[in-house]
C-alpha cells in the first residue's frame, strides 16, 4: 500500500525491533491475521457522521448496543449534525439508553456537535454527512482540536479521524495492549501514546492499512486473545510469539 513513512522510533519495550525490523514484523503480523480473516469492511456506518456518533457511543460497550440506539436516532431521522443538535436532550438520551451511560454519552455527543458548529457549512446538506466541512483541516490541527472537546479521547479522536475523515492515524485500545504486550512489542501497561507511536513510525502512513489493521487487532482480540484462557494454539498470530504458547 502507497503512503509515506514517519522515522521509526523505539516504543521503549526491552528486545522491541526498531526501523525496518519493527516495519518487517508488523507487516508480517497484519498479513497473518488478513490471512485468517479476510477483509474486515469496517466502520459500520451509512454516512461518515453515522461513523462519528457510533465512534462516541462505542465507549465501554459492545457495538451490538451501539446499533440498537443508532436505529433508534436512525427512526427519527436524527443522524444528521443539525437534527441532533436540534433533538431535545431528554429524547437524545432515551435514544442513547442502549448503548449505556447514555445521560454522558448524549452530553459528549453535545459537546462534540458544538464544537462541529464553529465550521462553516456543518449543517448544509450534503456536506453536513460527508463531514466536508472537517475536510478543510489539516490532520494534526483536527486531533488537537478533537482532544479538546470534553469526553473525546485519544482512541475516540482517532476513530474519527481514520473511520469518517480517512485520516492516517493509528488507533489504539485494549486489545492493541493486550496483543502486543503479550507478543513483548509492548509493555503490559502501556499508554495509548506509546502503542499508537509503535505503528506510526514504523509503517507507511496509509489510511487503508491503518484501518484494516486496526480491524484485524479487535477480530483477533475477541476471538483468541482473550483477557483469561487466551486461544493461542489456534492464534493466526501463534508463530510470532517469542515465548511459546502464552
Amino acid at each position: 500500500m502507497a503512503g509515506k513513512k514517519r522515522n521509526a522510533a523505539s516504543a521503549g519495550c526491552s528486545g522491541q525491533p526498531d526501523g525496518g525490523g519493527a516495519r518487517s514484523l508488523l507487516m508480517g503480523m497484519y498479513a497473518a491475521m488478513a490471512g485468517h480473516f479476510g477483509p474486515c469492511h469496517w466502520w459500520p456506518g451509512d454516512s461518515p457522521f453515522e461513523v462519528v456518533v457510533g465512534a462516541v457511543l462505542t465507549q465501554n460497550t459492545a457495538w451490538r448496543n451501539v446499533e440498537k440506539a443508532l436505529t433508534l436516532l436512525r427512526e427519527k431521522d436524527a443522524l444528521r449534525p443539525k437534527a441532533l443538535w436540534d433533538m431535545p436532550l431528554e429524547l437524545l438520551e432515551e435514544c442513547l439508553r442502549p448503548s449505556g451511560f447514555f445521560k454522558l454519552k448524549a452530553q459528549r455527543l453535545r459537546n462534540l456537535l458544538e464544537y462541529m458548529r464553529s465550521f462553516s457549512g456543518w449543517d448544509r446538506s450534503p456536506g453536513d454527512l460527508s463531514l466536508e466541512f472537517m475536510r478543510i483541516k489539516k490532520q494534526e490541527e483536527l486531533r488537537r482540536e478533537l482532544l479538546q472537546v470534553r469526553g473525546i479521547g485519544p482512541e475516540t479522536a482517532d476513530s474519527i479521524l481514520l473511520y469518517a475523515l480517512h485520516r492516517p492515524t493509528f488507533v489504539a485500545d485494549a486489545y492493541t495492549r493486550r496483543i502486543f504486550s503479550r507478543h513483548g512489542l509492548l509493555p503490559e501497561d502501556a499508554p495509548y501514546a506509546l502503542m499508537r507511536n509503535l505503528f506510526m513510525d514504523a509503517l507507511p502512513l496509509d489510511t487503508e492499512l491503518f484501518n484494516e489493521y486496526h480491524a484485524l487487532i479487535v477480530r483477533t482480540g475477541n476471538t483468541f486473545c482473550k483477557k483469561s484462557k487466551p486461544l493461542c494454539s489456534l492464534c493466526p498470530l501463534q508463530r510470532f510469539s517469542r515465548h511459546g504458547p502464552i
